[in-house]
């Protein structure tokens, strides 16, 4: 049974936030962080930048339904709460494409279905600079680890393949050991059986 939804392929305008250093404060503020549950928090994502700046895309209709973010580098640094990870998948977000994260930033989304795509500063400099045109659309496919643009071209990242798997089968950490059940019976034993045979023979 899966208990993420699986991550694929996402089509997408690419909603722009060009800042460095994006904490997790300034994603979800820490008065919002109000519930363990992992439910409710994206109507609160970037809320001190939608109050403060009229034009924030979030508030800008041509934006609406987009599902993958494009920043620029250290995104996710600050406090390692997970909320931040629920705020942008609770706001319908499945793919955020930096020039880096912060590391625990990056684990936690792994977690969540959240896909966090690194490329080169100078093609995130383009879609940062192209996606001020809600317009522009975005392909980003896991499965042969590329992101294509509207021009075309095409650009390879990197991805944990154990996080690769899981994402694509809708799997979580505790559902993907359930899927090797029968192996690590196996495993178990096959541990039984040597620990009798050392034991007959000591």
């Amino acid at each position: 049974m899966s208990l993420i939804p699986k991550v694929t392929t996402v089509k997408s305008k690419a909603m722009p936030v060009p800042m460095k250093d994006v904490d997790t404060d300034l994603i979800i503020p820490a008065q919002f962080l109000t519930s363990i549950s992992k439910d409710g928090y994206g109507q609160n994502l970037f809320r001190r930048l939608r109050d403060n700046d009229p034009n924030f895309p979030m508030n800008r209709k041509e934006f609406d339904g987009a599902t993958i973010l494009v920043t620029d580098s250290n995104f996710g640094c600050g406090s390692s709460r997970e909320h931040a990870v629920w705020a942008l998948t609770g706001a319908g977000f499945r793919v955020v494409i930096a020039k880096s994260f912060s590391d625990i930033f990056y684990n936690n989304s792994a977690k969540n279905a959240l896909l966090l795509v690194v490329l080169e500063d100078k093609v995130v400099d383009q879609i940062l600079q192209s996606a001020t045109n809600a317009d522009y659309e975005v392909t980003v496919d896991l499965e042969s680890q590329t992101v294509t643009l509207p021009d075309g071209s095409s650009h390879e990242f990197q991805y944990d393949q154990f996080r690769k798997h899981c994402m694509l089968n809708g799997l979580d950490d505790i559902e993907y050991i359930r899927s090797h059940a029968a192996d690590i019976q196996d495993f178990r034993k096959r541990q039984e059986q040597q620990r009798f045979m050392s034991t007959r023979g000591a």
